[in-house]
């Protein structure tokens, strides 16, 4: 993928982040991708993406702890998600 398609797709995932349905979301995403999108690799937007394919009351559930993240989701972008809103996992 060229540098300018790379660019076009953080662009479209940070548009993703921040109109996500619920303003909690919405912040918690768009907050996130704000402070990261340019700094993940191609593997780590592949994660970010599939993890805005959940629903909100899902996604806010396991950020918050509420829920157990399912394994297929519990990787390095969600470890990051959690340390940038305060809740990181524990062990």
């Amino acid at each position: 993928m060229g540098a300018e398609s790379s660019e076009i797709r953080r662009k479209r995932l940070r548009f993703r982040a921040w109109h996500r349905g619920t303003r909690e979301t919405d912040l918690l995403f768009g907050g996130f991708a704000d402070s990261h999108l340019a700094a993940l690799d191609e593997a780590q937007l592949d994660r970010f993406e599939r993890l805005l394919e959940n629903s909100d009351p899902e996604l806010y559930a396991w950020l918050t702890g509420r829920e157990p993240i399912p394994p297929e989701h519990d990787h390095d972008v969600m470890a990051l998600l959690r340390t940038y809103i305060g809740r990181p996992k524990t062990l």
